[in-house]
């Protein structure tokens, strides 16, 4: 028989320790990443806090362009008292909210076209009032150079600021 020669094992080389931990690099690294995280959702953030203000401005214009629109047509339908000189467009804002008498209605109540004046949600000063916080446009006035009057023909936001599309807030 044939002794087989066995090899004994090689003796194991070292390794070095396993390090435990982070180096600063790779916490350098971490912390970068998430500073970009955080500035980007920051600015996910105002964009969406602005975008939920423009939706305000939009639905507010509508209803009181709205409510402005249904005053002209009661007018025109005669509902409402026909004073010389009247354009059919309420005298200020509030009326919208006050009401008018019906002249159509045997007990005279009040046509109101508003619950409430909304704020404009791009006004910054909110120490105003609902009314003061929007600009006006008179009938008279010509469209490229609006201007408030003796009564309100259109309304729009006074913020100079330009919104997410790039038109100027005054100009919706």
């Amino acid at each position: 028989m044939s002794a087989a020669i066995i090899a004994a094992p090689a003796p194991l080389a070292r390794r070095p320790a396993r390090r435990r931990g982070v180096t600063l690099i790779e916490l350098m690294v971490v912390l970068g990443i998430l500073a970009i995280l955080a500035v980007m959702v920051n600015h996910v953030a105002e964009i969406m806090a602005t975008r939920e203000r423009e939706q305000q401005l939009y639905s507010a214009l509508r209803a009181l362009r709205g409510a402005i629109d249904a005053h002209k047509r009661a007018f025109d339908e005669g509902r409402i008292k026909r004073e010389p000189g009247a354009t059919g467009y309420p005298k200020d804002l509030q009326t919208l909210v006050d009401g008018v008498e019906d002249q159509q209605d045997a007990q005279h109540r009040k046509l109101k076209f508003l619950d409430r004046l909304p704020p404009d949600p791009m006004e910054r000063n909110t120490s105003l009032s609902p009314a003061a916080s929007w600009d006006t446009r008179a009938y008279a006035s010509p469209p490229d150079a609006p201007a408030p009057g003796s009564d309100v023909y259109d309304v729009h936001s006074r913020s100079q600021r330009p919104g997410l599309n790039g038109a100027l807030y005054s100009r919706w």
